[in-house]
């Protein structure tokens, strides 16, 4: 069976599956390249990605795009998803119950594609990759986690909000080319 396939089958799945949390909201799956190298994964969808269905298409979005296509790669090679697929209400931060929930079917989701590279955007990302590193801390860092590369990255949302983090979050997507080249 082909990746694509295997992840419609994988998302129609979770469209019918009544136990997963926040069923009030629309299921974003995700969208990109099933055979992509890279996965971005940020924590929920907010209000834009729940309205249209598609992940990361608000300013933080946009951002990532633009950041994106300024390495030389285009959104549609790169495969983009959340740890929860719907969005909690008010935009809250997701609950770790939530987060179990929707676990099961990130893992089938990552085994499909099977990247070389796990970007982690924001902390909750980056915490269900690697539960002590802190953001702060580790944002750019390179991790091996079962075989595959994580980067926490800041959210692009947090880069928004000026300070260091736009600096930080520019740094590091420069990067990620080049851990894609053969040692």
């Amino acid at each position: 069976m082909e990746k694509s396939e295997s992840l419609k089958l994988l998302e129609n799945e979770m469209i019918s599956d009544e136990s997963l949390p926040l069923r009030e909201s629309n299921l974003v799956f995700g969208e990109g390249n099933p055979e992509a190298e890279v996965v971005f994964i940020g924590e929920a969808p907010g209000f834009h990605e729940d309205r249209l269905k598609r992940p990361f298409v608000g300013r933080g979005g946009q951002l990532l795009e633009k950041l994106i296509n300024e390495i030389g790669w285009r959104r549609d090679q790169v495969y983009i998803t959340n740890i929860v697929k719907r969005r909690p209400p008010e935009n809250r931060d997701p609950l770790p119950e939530e987060i179990e929930a929707y676990r099961p079917y990130l893992t089938r989701q990552i085994e499909i594609i099977n990247p070389k590279i796990i970007v982690a955007l924001g902390r909750f990302a980056m915490n269900y990759f690697l539960p002590e590193a802190k953001i702060t801390r580790d944002q750019g860092k390179v991790f091996d986690v079962g075989g595959r590369l994580v980067v926490p990255m800041f959210h692009p949302a947090a880069a928004l909000r000026g300070n260091n983090a736009m600096a930080q979050f520019t740094e590091t997507m420069k990067k990620l080319p080049s851990l894609l080249i053969p040692t």
